[in-house]
């Protein structure tokens, strides 16, 4: 494992479990066990990017479909940039799929690029966090709709 990455990842999950609120909190977990099981699977089996690497596929899709879940019940929009980038990694899965030939070092770029972004998403959205308990006093995690499973929004408009 990149030892920049490494750091880097360490100091953002850091910040987010101490300073964040429950999002921030959770998608540094999923974060984190996504790398460490992405980091086992590349050190435990052959890994040469000239097809589809199949444990790498299932974990970023698992995160992927964590970290979009968390975009709609947070009350925070970085969970919604973050799925994107993640989105862009399972893409990039999908495309070695649908097209094998793809050059092998290209296939490997397009799957960790986009790790050092979603740090920095993950680090910018808990300042924020912090930046609105300071300024309002409070900051709710979840969406007002998200708080029941299986409630319905009210109507908009006057309530009787």
């Amino acid at each position: 494992m990149n030892y920049v990455f490494t750091a880097l990842m360490l100091i953002c999950c850091a910040y987010a479990f101490i300073g964040g609120g429950a999002p921030e909190r959770i998608g540094a977990a999923i974060f984190l066990i996504g790398s460490v099981l992405t980091y086992v699977v590349l050190e435990t089996s052959p890994i040469d990017f000239r097809g589809v690497e199949v444990g790498v596929f299932i974990i970023d899709v698992v995160v992927f479909a964590a970290f979009v879940l968390l975009a709609v019940r947070a009350n925070r929009y970085w969970p919604l940039w973050m799925s994107a980038l993640l989105g862009l990694g399972v893409v990039g899965h999908l495309a070695m799929l649908l097209h094998p030939r793809v050059i092998p070092w290209a296939y490997a770029v397009v799957l960790s690029i986009w790790s050092y972004p979603i740090l920095l998403l993950m680090a910018a959205g808990t300042f924020a966090h912090q930046r609105r308990l300071i300024r309002n006093g409070a900051d709710p995690s979840w969406t007002r709709f998200s708080d029941r499973p299986g409630r319905r929004a009210p109507p908009p408009g006057p309530t009787p």
